[in-house]
C-alpha cells in the first residue's frame, strides 16, 4: 500500500478538494468539509479498498492524514 494512494483515495471522499493541498502532516478534522459524514466514508472506503475495519475511535485518537495511514497499514 502507497501513501499517495491513500491520500488520492482519503481526498476523493471529500467533494471539491484538490489532493494536491493535502500532505501526510495535514489534520484531516481541520479540512473544511470534513464532518461526521465523511467520516463514515472514509472508514466505508478504507473496508473497500483495504479490507481493513477503521473504527470511529481510531478516527477520534488520529490527528494527521499519516496517523490513519499508518493504522490503515498496520492492519493491511
Amino acid at each position: 500500500m502507497e501513501f499517495n494512494d491513500f491520500l488520492k483515495n482519503f481526498a476523493d471522499q471529500f467533494e471539491d478538494i484538490d489532493v494536491n493541498t493535502l500532505k501526510a502532516e495535514t489534520e484531516f478534522k481541520s479540512i473544511e468539509g470534513w464532518s461526521s459524514l465523511v467520516a463514515l466514508s472514509v472508514i466505508a472506503m478504507v473496508d473497500e479498498e483495504y479490507d481493513v475495519t477503521l473504527k470511529g475511535d481510531d478516527i477520534k485518537k488520529s490527528t494527521t492524514i499519516k496517523d490513519l495511514y499508518e493504522i490503515v497499514k498496520s492492519r493491511a
